[in-house]
């Protein structure tokens, strides 16, 4: 029973400081979370070798100072015994700025929950970076431009330097530095078998573009071999991709004054051009197998960073994903917090290993209670929410009705809907929305309507006042039972608020009893006997803490919105009640 106990803690409480420890000559790691949801990446597609880039600042990583000299001592795991291929392009511990690329073997599609794990903090470390392995077969070139390049050089094991450039590299591009562009000439690539355009194959082109004013005949990449491959010109601010055989061109026009991610890729028939990940048009071609010489930047007035030249063709979603992770505008990698390894198992797992069975029936008690409360704040949240939407919603369409058919919204449940409706829970989430079935006003609504039609004269015509106050209770008794209704079940969360404290308190104050005990029974009264005991006695109190205070919390908020739903329905209720009458007496003075 404690080992399961044990478990279910570092689940619940530390799950980081669960994680094996890769290497005990590593000070510190933290986790990276990889986000390829619509919250992220927004790829559907499992894409494998796929090269992503971590940027590391002052705002996820403060501890730049404690690395090795240019950053050797990085390491990347998939989990404790996975190494991943990495490349350290820039670590800059006065300006805070890291830029690292990591091979991750795959990033799966429409998955927020997968990671991979940081390592630093060992002077010792020889260099790990693998640029060579850092990209698949089919990456034939990638131009970083490092500060201090004269002539650009590739990034992959193929080694597609650069024959020639006029382009300098300024240091302040988009990663790191980039080439700018005068128009003073291009960048020349010799004809190289992993550039060379196969049909059947595909290719790929993408890079970072920045352009500041309209250009006069900029050709931002030509690809040809005996004028046949590819084009790709900018004329103003007009981006066009075309088969240089004389196919109609795929033009978008570009913003000036800020970064753009722009791609083109050859597949089979179809020539198909990307801006920021995204497909903006496709022509038919008739692409023959070339090994072209290629040009970047013929003319181009402005800044390129992050040339990449693939012999296949990347998917949109390999687009998309190289687009939103490079982009600081977009949260595919998000950053854990900071854990040392300061001796062996760490300070927690000593606290772990010393509480005593006592300690882990109450923490195994406030962990129950916390599954409680959750279970209570989301279903809770979530009722709340749809009361909230369907009123907004009804108080639209019953703000535009005919004062002479007040009646209108008013419909019968079906049979499936009155099975919902003893659970709000489910009516919210499964439950059909089409009349406002969660909404709490119109359920006074339909109460008065149905109430209506039973006295003599309906919708408020020849009503006495006995009726009009029946009708009033009648209202109130239901106000009463939908705030009942929104009430229930949040006396639990109460429980664990006051429960849980006095719990965990009272697993410590065992604990420090059996503390002592044991002391008096052995004779030693070392601080190193005693801390440990102690320590483990104090975790029921964290434990009933992490109970309390997220219900706290919760409950405050929750019970704030009850009572703002709760105050609506007394004023729609009252201003119904005073339209009612004022019919009634129109119809009396008319008849």
């Amino acid at each position: 029973m404690p080992n399961a106990l044990k478990l279910g803690l570092c689940l619940w409480m530390l799950p980081a400081l669960c994680h094996a420890w890769w290497n005990d000559d590593w000070d510190s790691h933290r986790q990276i979370a990889v986000d390829a949801a619509a919250t992220g990446a927004d790829i559907r597609e499992t894409l494998n070798d796929v090269p992503l880039l971590v940027r590391l600042h002052a705002g996820n990583f403060g501890f730049f100072a404690e690395l090795a000299e240019n950053g050797r001592d990085l390491r990347f795991l998939k989990d404790d015994k996975t190494p991943l291929v990495y490349d350290v392009e820039q670590i800059d511990v006065l300006s805070e700025i890291g830029l690292v690329w990591v091979k991750l073997p795959q990033v799966r599609g429409g998955v927020s929950s997968d990671d991979f794990w940081l390592y630093y903090g060992n002077a010792n470390a020889p260099d790990g970076s693998d640029p060579k392995n850092l990209y698949d077969v089919a990456q034939g070139l990638v131009y970083h431009f490092k500060d201090g390049e004269a002539l650009p050089r590739d990034a992959t094991a193929y080694g597609s330097h650069a024959a020639d450039s006029k382009a300098t590299v300024q240091a302040a591009g988009w990663i790191g530095a980039a080439a700018q562009f005068s128009g003073a000439g291009p960048i020349l690539i010799n004809p190289a078998p992993q550039l060379a355009i196969a049909p059947d194959k595909g290719w790929t082109f993408s890079a970072w573009l920045k352009i500041d004013q309209p250009q006069n005949g900029a050709s931002l990449l030509e690809a040809r071999e005996a004028g046949n491959g590819i084009d790709l010109s900018i004329q103003g601010s007009a981006l066009s991709a075309k088969w240089a055989n004389g196919a109609v061109p795929v033009s978008v026009n570009l913003a000036l004054g800020r970064w753009q991610h722009v791609a083109v890729t050859v597949k089979a028939d179809q020539l198909l051009l990307f801006v920021d990940g995204v497909p903006v048009g496709n022509a038919a071609i008739s692409p023959t197998a070339v090994n072209p010489a290629i040009v970047i930047g013929r003319n181009l007035v402005g800044l390129l960073d992050e040339v990449q030249i693939a012999a296949t063709a990347r998917s949109a979603d390999w687009l998309k994903l190289s687009f939103r992770s490079q982009s600081p505008d977009f949260s595919v990698l998000s950053y854990g917090q900071d854990e040392t390894n300061s001796s062996g198992d760490g300070h927690f797992m000593v606290i772990v290993q010393n509480v005593t069975v006592d300690g882990w029936v109450v923490i195994g008690l406030t962990l129950t209670m916390l599954i409680v409360a959750v279970l209570v704040m989301v279903s809770k949240t979530l009722v709340i929410n749809r009361v909230s939407k369907d009123n907004r919603a009804f108080l639209e369409k019953y703000r535009q009705l005919d004062p002479n058919k007040l009646s209108a919204l008013d419909q019968d449940e079906t049979s499936e809907e009155q099975a919902l409706a003893d659970s709000d829970l489910l009516t919210a989430l499964v439950g059909k929305h089409d009349h406002f079935q969660s909404s709490t006003l119109y359920h006074l609504y339909h109460t008065a309507i149905h109430e209506l039609s039973k006295l003599q004269g309906g919708d408020g015509q020849a009503v006495t006042r006995e009726a009009w106050d029946y009708l009033r209770v009648k209202l109130d008794s239901q106000i009463v039972t939908e705030s009942q209704r929104l009430n229930s079940n949040m006396v639990l969360l109460t429980i664990a608020i006051a429960g849980g404290p006095f719990l965990g308190l009272l697993g410590t104050v065992v604990g420090v009893m059996i503390t002592f005990a044991a002391i008096a029974a052995s004779g030693d009264v070392n601080i190193n006997a005693i801390a440990p005991g102690i320590a483990a006695a104090l975790l029921a109190t964290v434990a009933g803490l992490a109970v309390a205070i997220p219900a706290l919390f919760a409950y405050n908020y929750l019970l704030t919105r009850i009572k703002d739903i709760t105050a609506s329905m007394r004023v729609f209720s009252d201003e119904f009640l005073a339209v009612l009458a004022m019919r009634a007496a129109q119809a009396q003075r008319g008849a």
